[in-house]
C-alpha cells in the first residue's frame, strides 16, 4: 500500500495585485516563469517539465484571481497542489497560500523547495 501523503500549507506575502499573481499561477506562460522549466497546456491538462522530465496535472479548480488547483494525473491517490490568493481586507496585503501533498519524510525538503520557487516568483514579479 502506498504511504499516506502529508498535507502542507505554506503562506507567503507577495507585493503585487491578485490579478497579476493569478496569471503567474494559472497560465502556462506564467508558470514557466517560475514553477517549471517549460509548461504547456492542452485544455485543462498541463504538462510541466523539470530537467527534461515531464509530469502532467489537470487544472481541476479555478476561481479567477482567487484560486487554482492542479491534480497530478499519474498519482493514484488524488494528489493535488493548490494556490490560493488571499487579500487582507484592512491592509490590502496579498498572501499566497500554497497547499501541497508530500511524503512525510520529505516535508522539510518540500518546504525548502517551495520557499525557493516562491522567491523566484517574487523576483519575476519585482516583489522582493
Amino acid at each position: 500500500m502506498a504511504e499516506q501523503k502529508k498535507k502542507i500549507e505554506l503562506e507567503y506575502l507577495i507585493n503585487t495585485s491578485p490579478v497579476i499573481l493569478y496569471i503567474r499561477l494559472s497560465t502556462p506562460s506564467g508558470l514557466a516563469e517560475w514553477f517549471a522549466d517549460k509548461v504547456t497546456a492542452d485544455g485543462k491538462v498541463y504538462t510541466f517539465v523539470w530537467s527534461g522530465v515531464e509530469e502532467k496535472a489537470e487544472q481541476t479548480l479555478r476561481k479567477d484571481n482567487k484560486l487554482v488547483r492542479y491534480q497530478w494525473i499519474e498519482e493514484e491517490d488524488n494528489i493535488w497542489f493548490e494556490f490560493q490568493i488571499n487579500v487582507d481586507e484592512l491592509t490590502g496585503d496579498v498572501a499566497l497560500l500554497v497547499t501541497d501533498h508530500v511524503d512525510p519524510e520529505e516535508v522539510s525538503d518540500s518546504v525548502d523547495l517551495w520557499d525557493k520557487q516562491i522567491d523566484v516568483l517574487k523576483r519575476c514579479l519585482g516583489s522582493l
